[in-house]
């Protein structure tokens, strides 16, 4: 064999035994997930969050549009003042009697008091004095009171007197043909608001009196008027005026809260109406 015909059968074998030549381009990693391969831009991101933020949070409403929420959002309770003892006296400044004559005050005395009434209530104005009559108590019992009765007209819902020293309630006289209260939707539990000085308080009839007399509360009513409530020598000898508003009525009678929500809700309506 020929010196060429040698090197080149040598050439040939070096090439057999060396490695494949490596590709021309290395092989890229495996890609990444996009949320960890890229951060987002700035503006991208205030974009993400504009759109996952809650809209109540992404705008703040104006004082307009609160103040319109907060008006929704409040009990009708809580925007309407509670009436006062001024409101009142002005809806009854002027009487049209519905009675067809006087009462007295006290026995004995002149007969000067008529009971007046408008569409919604009657009224009269008079002084207090203190019915201690019903179930008997520490303060309301034979002993403190001279004239104790253990009855009311009106009885709780089971069956026992009302008892003057815990529940506020007002005296109407005994029907005659001066007046008759049945006539005018006045009956036991009916709502009433009596007012003296500055003070209203709400209770309800609860009791009934001497057909020519007039003016005249339970102990607990007087109490909560800061009036002396004392059967023997307390009462008022004037200034107090009495609002029955008429076919109401609580249930049950001694329910106080009951009748002062419901005396709240008809003395603002009774305030408030066109005679």
């Amino acid at each position: 064999m020929s010196r060429v015909q040698s090197l080149t059968l040598a050439m040939a074998g070096v090439a057999l035994l060396a490695p494949s030549a490596p590709p021309a381009t290395a092989p890229q990693p495996r890609p990444e997930p996009a949320a960890r391969r890229t951060a987002p831009a700035p503006a991208a991101t205030a974009s993400a969050e504009a759109r996952a933020e809650p809209a109540v949070r992404r705008t703040a409403p104006g004082p307009a549009a609160t103040a319109s929420a907060e008006a929704r959002a409040e009990p009708p309770a809580r925007r309407t003042a509670p009436v006062s003892a001024a409101d009142l006296l002005a809806k009854v400044r002027t009487c049209a009697p519905v009675s067809r004559g006087r009462y007295r005050e006290d026995h004995g005395a002149k007969a000067t008091v008529p009971v007046c009434g408008t569409r919604d209530a009657v009224f009269w104005k008079a002084d207090m004095d203190i019915d201690c009559d019903g179930r008997p108590g520490l303060r309301c019992n034979a002993r403190t009171d001279p004239y104790f009765s253990s009855s009311t007209a009106f009885a709780q819902s089971d069956g026992r007197p009302l008892s003057s020293e815990e529940t506020p309630y007002v005296v109407v006289p005994a029907p005659s043909a001066v007046w008759n209260h049945r006539s005018h939707g006045v009956r036991g539990g009916s709502v009433v608001a009596v007012v003296y000085r500055d003070r209203v308080r709400y209770g309800v009839v609860g009791d009934t009196g001497p057909a020519d007399i007039i003016g005249e509360a339970s102990y607990a009513m007087a109490e909560s008027l800061g009036i002396d409530p004392d059967p023997h020598s307390g009462g008022t000898p004037s200034g107090v005026t009495y609002i029955v508003f008429k076919d109401s009525r609580v249930t049950p009678i001694e329910d106080h809260q009951a009748a002062v929500t419901a005396g709240e809700r008809l003395a603002r309506r009774f305030v408030d109406a066109d005679e």
